[in-house]
């Protein structure tokens, strides 16, 4: 499988509840990410965000940016004023070389909010696909045109969760919105990455792998607890180390031509998973799966 291998700075610190990992500083996460074997990094809140400062950091590092998350926000505001909200971090995207943006919805979630149970997600009502999609696939053939493609994030605690609202995302835009498939996301959700992997193949553009540990996933499910406090309770870890099949996952991918990144992304507290062991435990479970797949 001709992939490479990034992973995102959640290992180290993170961007929804930035006291987890604060004392992890910028130089420790790209030092140790290149340490245990990765080829890039994505974007993190403590990343400078002017390409002519970030670009010599990661060169130092022998490391590529692969990509960033962007906030969406197309439920409360049309394609033109997204198109001038998001069009420094595309510039940075582009600028530096990478080849998909991460996009997600994020009018009413609730992802951010620890006190918020899991069950108090948003949902889009049937009639909002319509125009929800329609803007996101303006916006998606704009940045296509201006080199980048749309990675659109399913995430817990937002309008596109679960299997079903990945099938309405897909069903309601044209081909120029990518999918972002996240096996932690899914698995979460309910979902099978497996079967999203197999039905969107042709429309995956980016992958996130995170996968999930049942026990932890199982508690947080009967206490309807938040997402937040779901990471701090461990449901995440590293490829390899949980309950998802990734090579179930990653064989359709691979027969479908993709030769994009896999990203290990494992929100995990790095006081209780010590960053750079669970980093070298996902590049090594990974890259020991990639060569095996044609």
């Amino acid at each position: 499988m001709k992939v490479r291998l990034g992973i995102n700075p959640l290992t180290w610190s993170n961007d929804d509840l930035p006291s987890l990992g604060a004392e992890n500083s910028l130089e420790t996460c790209l030092t140790e990410a290149r340490a245990a074997g990765y080829e890039g990094v994505e974007l993190g809140n403590k990343f400078p965000r002017q390409a002519a400062t970030l670009r010599p950091i990661l060169q130092s590092h022998g490391l590529d940016l692969v990509s960033g998350w962007y906030s969406g926000r197309l439920l409360e505001r049309d394609v033109e004023a997204e198109w001038t909200a998001m069009r420094a971090h595309f510039e940075l995207l582009h600028t530096l070389g990478c080849k998909v943006m991460v996009f997600a919805e994020v009018s009413r979630c609730t992802h951010g909010d620890q006190l918020a149970p899991i069950s108090q997600r948003p949902h889009l009502p049937q009639g909002e696909w319509q125009r929800f999609g329609a803007r996101l696939t303006q916006l998606a053939e704009r940045m296509q045109r201006e080199g980048l493609r749309m990675a659109y994030h399913h995430h817990m605690g937002t309008v596109v969760q679960s299997a079903q609202d990945i099938d309405q995302l897909m069903a309601s835009t044209g081909d120029a919105v990518g999918l972002l498939l996240d096996t932690g996301h899914l698995t979460y959700a309910s979902g099978d990455p497996a079967q999203a992997a197999t039905r969107y193949a042709r429309r995956i553009v980016h992958v996130h792998c995170k996968d999930v540990r049942r026990e932890v996933l199982e508690r947080c499910r009967n206490r309807d607890t938040s997402f937040l406090n779901a990471v701090l309770e461990g449901v995440f870890t590293v490829p390899g180390d949980g309950m998802v099949d990734y090579r179930s996952v990653l064989e359709p991918i691979a027969r479908s031509g993709y030769n994009g990144w896999l990203v290990v992304e494992a929100e995990q507290d790095p006081a209780v998973a010590p960053p750079l062991k669970y980093a070298k435990l996902g590049f090594q479970n990974l890259s020991a799966l990639t060569r095996t797949l044609a």
